[in-house]
Protein backbone atom coordinates (compact mmCIF):
# COMPACT_ATOMS: atom_id res chain seq x y z
CA UNK A 1 0.00 0.00 0.00
CA UNK A 2 0.80 3.91 -0.38
CA UNK A 3 2.92 5.07 2.55
CA UNK A 4 3.91 8.80 3.25
CA UNK A 5 7.60 8.85 4.16
CA UNK A 6 8.31 11.03 7.11
CA UNK A 7 11.05 13.22 7.57
CA UNK A 8 13.12 12.95 10.34
CA UNK A 9 15.27 15.29 11.96
CA UNK A 10 19.11 14.10 12.51
CA UNK A 11 18.16 13.88 16.01
CA UNK A 12 15.04 12.01 15.56
CA UNK A 13 17.33 9.59 13.45
CA UNK A 14 19.71 9.37 15.76
CA UNK A 15 16.62 8.14 18.34
CA UNK A 16 14.98 5.40 15.56
CA UNK A 17 18.40 3.95 15.34
CA UNK A 18 19.55 3.86 19.01
CA UNK A 19 15.82 2.03 19.84
CA UNK A 20 16.41 -0.36 17.14
CA UNK A 21 20.03 -1.21 18.44
CA UNK A 22 18.33 -1.50 21.58
CA UNK A 23 15.74 -4.08 20.60
CA UNK A 24 18.42 -5.57 18.48
CA UNK A 25 20.62 -6.03 21.19
CA UNK A 26 17.98 -7.60 23.92
CA UNK A 27 17.14 -9.83 21.12
CA UNK A 28 20.88 -11.05 20.82
CA UNK A 29 21.24 -11.18 24.40
CA UNK A 30 18.03 -13.90 24.43
CA UNK A 31 19.41 -15.91 21.59
CA UNK A 32 21.20 -18.01 24.69
CA UNK A 33 18.20 -18.70 26.79
CA UNK A 34 14.06 -17.14 25.84
CA UNK A 35 14.37 -15.77 29.94
CA UNK A 36 17.55 -12.74 29.86
CA UNK A 37 18.39 -13.45 33.64
CA UNK A 38 18.95 -17.26 32.66
CA UNK A 39 21.05 -16.28 29.70
CA UNK A 40 23.05 -13.97 32.14
CA UNK A 41 23.63 -16.82 34.60
CA UNK A 42 24.68 -19.06 32.02
CA UNK A 43 27.74 -16.25 31.27
CA UNK A 44 28.45 -15.79 34.76
CA UNK A 45 28.53 -19.69 35.35
CA UNK A 46 30.33 -20.10 31.90
CA UNK A 47 33.43 -17.25 33.56
CA UNK A 48 33.13 -19.01 36.96
CA UNK A 49 34.41 -22.04 35.48
CA UNK A 50 36.99 -20.79 33.61
CA UNK A 51 38.40 -18.63 36.58
CA UNK A 52 38.46 -22.21 38.68
CA UNK A 53 39.72 -24.09 35.75
CA UNK A 54 42.89 -21.77 36.06
CA UNK A 55 43.08 -21.18 39.38
CA UNK A 56 43.42 -25.36 39.75
CA UNK A 57 45.06 -25.53 36.62
CA UNK A 58 47.98 -22.48 38.54
CA UNK A 59 48.36 -25.17 41.36
CA UNK A 60 48.22 -28.29 39.99
CA UNK A 61 51.52 -26.98 38.07
CA UNK A 62 53.09 -25.17 40.76
CA UNK A 63 52.96 -21.96 38.51
CA UNK A 64 51.24 -20.06 41.58
CA UNK A 65 54.70 -19.11 42.84
CA UNK A 66 55.32 -16.95 39.46
CA UNK A 67 52.33 -15.13 39.25
CA UNK A 68 52.44 -11.22 40.56
CA UNK A 69 52.79 -10.21 44.36
CA UNK A 70 49.19 -9.49 45.16
CA UNK A 71 45.70 -11.60 44.82
CA UNK A 72 46.10 -14.83 43.13
CA UNK A 73 42.71 -14.58 41.47
CA UNK A 74 42.39 -11.13 40.92
CA UNK A 75 45.60 -12.08 38.53
CA UNK A 76 43.35 -14.82 37.00
CA UNK A 77 40.23 -12.64 36.43
CA UNK A 78 42.63 -9.89 34.53
CA UNK A 79 43.20 -12.40 32.35
CA UNK A 80 40.04 -14.71 32.02
CA UNK A 81 37.78 -11.86 31.36
CA UNK A 82 39.90 -9.84 29.01
CA UNK A 83 39.76 -13.08 26.75
CA UNK A 84 36.36 -13.74 27.24
CA UNK A 85 35.42 -10.32 26.14
CA UNK A 86 37.46 -10.27 23.36
CA UNK A 87 36.42 -14.06 22.02
CA UNK A 88 33.06 -13.57 22.68
CA UNK A 89 32.45 -10.37 20.96
CA UNK A 90 34.86 -11.34 18.03
CA UNK A 91 32.21 -14.68 17.55
CA UNK A 92 29.24 -12.04 18.28
CA UNK A 93 30.34 -9.84 15.35
CA UNK A 94 31.57 -12.27 13.03
CA UNK A 95 28.19 -14.68 13.49
CA UNK A 96 26.22 -11.15 13.10
CA UNK A 97 23.30 -11.26 10.45
CA UNK A 98 25.25 -10.17 6.94
CA UNK A 99 23.53 -8.46 3.90
CA UNK A 100 22.08 -11.74 2.28
CA UNK A 101 20.06 -12.36 6.17
CA UNK A 102 16.53 -12.53 5.65
CA UNK A 103 15.68 -9.92 8.44
CA UNK A 104 18.13 -7.11 6.40
CA UNK A 105 14.17 -7.16 4.50
CA UNK A 106 12.57 -5.59 7.48
CA UNK A 107 13.55 -2.07 7.27
CA UNK A 108 14.65 -0.18 9.39
CA UNK A 109 16.99 -3.29 10.13
CA UNK A 110 20.58 -3.27 8.46
CA UNK A 111 23.58 -4.42 9.12
CA UNK A 112 25.38 -1.48 11.16
CA UNK A 113 22.51 -2.47 13.68
CA UNK A 114 23.43 -6.09 13.52
CA UNK A 115 26.80 -5.48 14.13
CA UNK A 116 26.22 -2.46 16.70
CA UNK A 117 23.71 -4.75 18.50
CA UNK A 118 26.26 -7.83 19.04
CA UNK A 119 28.79 -5.73 20.04
CA UNK A 120 26.59 -4.06 22.86
CA UNK A 121 24.54 -7.14 23.93
CA UNK A 122 28.15 -8.84 24.33
CA UNK A 123 29.70 -6.04 26.65
CA UNK A 124 26.55 -6.11 28.05
CA UNK A 125 26.75 -9.28 29.62
CA UNK A 126 30.63 -9.36 30.17
CA UNK A 127 30.56 -6.28 32.31
CA UNK A 128 27.55 -7.40 34.30
CA UNK A 129 29.12 -11.37 34.77
CA UNK A 130 32.21 -8.89 36.06
CA UNK A 131 30.32 -6.76 38.09
CA UNK A 132 28.45 -9.54 40.17
CA UNK A 133 31.64 -12.32 40.09
CA UNK A 134 33.92 -9.30 41.75
CA UNK A 135 31.03 -8.59 44.32
CA UNK A 136 30.91 -12.30 45.57
CA UNK A 137 34.49 -12.35 45.48
CA UNK A 138 34.65 -9.27 47.24
CA UNK A 139 31.71 -9.83 49.73
CA UNK A 140 32.23 -13.45 50.50
CA UNK A 141 35.63 -15.12 49.69
CA UNK A 142 38.26 -12.15 50.59
CA UNK A 143 36.59 -8.99 51.77
CA UNK A 144 38.58 -6.06 50.85
CA UNK A 145 39.57 -7.61 47.15
CA UNK A 146 38.26 -4.53 45.18
CA UNK A 147 40.25 -2.57 47.32
CA UNK A 148 43.33 -3.88 46.37
CA UNK A 149 42.61 -3.09 42.65
CA UNK A 150 45.35 0.08 41.91
CA UNK A 151 43.15 2.01 39.17
CA UNK A 152 40.14 0.65 38.33
CA UNK A 153 39.06 2.82 35.83
CA UNK A 154 41.81 2.42 33.73
CA UNK A 155 41.91 -1.48 33.96
CA UNK A 156 38.39 -1.29 33.09
CA UNK A 157 39.43 0.63 29.65
CA UNK A 158 41.88 -2.41 29.00
CA UNK A 159 38.52 -4.59 29.24
CA UNK A 160 36.70 -1.88 26.65
CA UNK A 161 40.00 -2.28 24.45
CA UNK A 162 39.87 -6.36 24.77
CA UNK A 163 36.28 -5.12 23.67
CA UNK A 164 36.59 -3.28 21.00
CA UNK A 165 39.72 -4.99 19.52
CA UNK A 166 37.47 -8.55 19.59
CA UNK A 167 34.95 -6.63 17.68
CA UNK A 168 37.16 -5.11 15.24
CA UNK A 169 38.72 -8.68 14.39
CA UNK A 170 35.35 -10.23 14.48
CA UNK A 171 34.43 -7.51 11.69
CA UNK A 172 36.86 -8.00 9.37
CA UNK A 173 35.59 -12.34 9.21
CA UNK A 174 31.73 -10.87 9.07
CA UNK A 175 32.32 -8.85 6.21
CA UNK A 176 34.14 -11.70 4.32
CA UNK A 177 32.23 -14.56 5.21
CA UNK A 178 29.78 -14.18 2.21
CA UNK A 179 32.46 -14.56 -0.03
CA UNK A 180 33.81 -17.98 1.89
CA UNK A 181 31.42 -18.91 4.65
CA UNK A 182 32.96 -22.29 5.35
CA UNK A 183 36.86 -21.32 5.73
CA UNK A 184 36.14 -18.09 7.50
CA UNK A 185 34.79 -19.91 10.06
CA UNK A 186 37.22 -21.99 10.39
CA UNK A 187 39.64 -19.46 10.68
CA UNK A 188 37.60 -17.80 13.12
CA UNK A 189 37.37 -20.84 15.34
CA UNK A 190 41.45 -21.49 14.95
CA UNK A 191 42.02 -17.78 16.41
CA UNK A 192 39.71 -18.19 19.26
CA UNK A 193 41.46 -21.43 20.08
CA UNK A 194 44.76 -19.84 19.34
CA UNK A 195 44.01 -17.37 22.19
CA UNK A 196 43.67 -19.65 25.05
CA UNK A 197 48.05 -19.40 24.40
CA UNK A 198 48.47 -16.51 23.00
CA UNK A 199 46.93 -14.09 24.41
CA UNK A 200 49.15 -14.17 27.46
CA UNK A 201 46.71 -14.73 30.07
CA UNK A 202 48.52 -17.40 31.70
CA UNK A 203 51.82 -14.97 32.63
CA UNK A 204 52.98 -11.56 32.10
CA UNK A 205 55.13 -9.82 29.17
CA UNK A 206 58.21 -8.69 31.83
CA UNK A 207 58.67 -12.67 32.20
CA UNK A 208 59.04 -13.67 28.69
CA UNK A 209 62.87 -13.64 27.03
CA UNK A 210 62.68 -11.30 23.71
CA UNK A 211 62.59 -14.43 21.57
CA UNK A 212 59.44 -15.31 23.39
CA UNK A 213 57.81 -12.10 23.64
CA UNK A 214 58.12 -11.64 19.33
CA UNK A 215 55.77 -14.62 19.50
CA UNK A 216 52.78 -12.72 21.76
CA UNK A 217 53.19 -9.36 20.84
CA UNK A 218 51.12 -9.00 17.77
CA UNK A 219 48.23 -9.63 19.19
CA UNK A 220 46.32 -6.60 20.86
CA UNK A 221 44.49 -8.95 23.30
CA UNK A 222 48.30 -9.55 24.98
CA UNK A 223 48.56 -5.49 24.92
CA UNK A 224 45.61 -4.99 27.00
CA UNK A 225 45.81 -7.86 29.55
CA UNK A 226 49.36 -7.17 30.04
CA UNK A 227 47.90 -3.59 30.51
CA UNK A 228 45.45 -4.23 32.32
CA UNK A 229 47.74 -5.97 35.59
CA UNK A 230 49.63 -3.16 35.39
CA UNK A 231 46.72 -1.07 36.61
CA UNK A 232 45.44 -3.83 38.51
CA UNK A 233 48.63 -4.49 40.59
CA UNK A 234 50.65 -1.75 42.06
CA UNK A 235 53.99 -3.83 41.91
CA UNK A 236 53.86 -4.47 38.11
CA UNK A 237 54.97 -2.20 35.44
CA UNK A 238 54.16 -3.48 32.25
CA UNK A 239 57.53 -2.90 29.86
CA UNK A 240 56.49 -4.84 27.04
CA UNK A 241 53.49 -4.12 26.15
CA UNK A 242 51.14 -1.12 25.10
CA UNK A 243 47.47 -0.01 25.15
CA UNK A 244 48.45 2.49 22.12
CA UNK A 245 49.34 -0.10 20.10
CA UNK A 246 46.17 -2.40 20.19
CA UNK A 247 44.20 0.83 19.62
CA UNK A 248 45.60 1.55 16.50
CA UNK A 249 45.66 -2.42 15.43
CA UNK A 250 41.72 -2.32 16.15
CA UNK A 251 41.22 0.96 14.14
CA UNK A 252 42.79 -0.18 11.59
CA UNK A 253 40.74 -3.45 11.47
CA UNK A 254 37.74 -1.53 12.10
CA UNK A 255 38.22 0.64 9.04
CA UNK A 256 39.19 -2.57 6.41
CA UNK A 257 36.51 -4.33 7.91
CA UNK A 258 33.72 -1.32 7.11
CA UNK A 259 35.22 -1.18 3.75
CA UNK A 260 35.05 -4.70 2.78
CA UNK A 261 31.75 -4.71 4.42
CA UNK A 262 30.60 -1.40 2.03
CA UNK A 263 32.02 -3.72 -0.67
CA UNK A 264 30.10 -7.05 0.20
CA UNK A 265 26.53 -5.52 0.64
CA UNK A 266 26.99 -3.48 -2.87
CA UNK A 267 27.17 -6.66 -4.44
CA UNK A 268 25.14 -9.04 -2.00
CA UNK A 269 22.74 -11.51 -3.72
CA UNK A 270 20.31 -13.24 -2.11
CA UNK A 271 21.29 -16.27 -3.68
CA UNK A 272 24.78 -16.66 -1.57
CA UNK A 273 22.43 -18.26 0.82
CA UNK A 274 22.36 -21.38 -1.25
CA UNK A 275 26.24 -21.87 -0.64
CA UNK A 276 25.89 -22.20 3.08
Amino acid sequence: MFHIKERRSRAGSALTLAEVVYHASVRSVRKTHGNAIIAIAINILQAVIFVAVFYFMFLILGLRGVSLRGDFLLYIMTGVFLFLTHTKTLGAVAGAEGPTSPMMQHAPMNTAVSILSAMLSTLYIQVLSLIVILFVYDAVLHPGAIAEINQPLPAFGMLLIAWFSGAAIGMVFMAIKPWAPVPVGIVTTIYQRANMIASGKMFVANSLPPAMLQLFDWNPLFHAIDQARGYTFVNYFPRNSSWEYAIWVAIVLLMVGLMIEFYTRRHASASWNARR
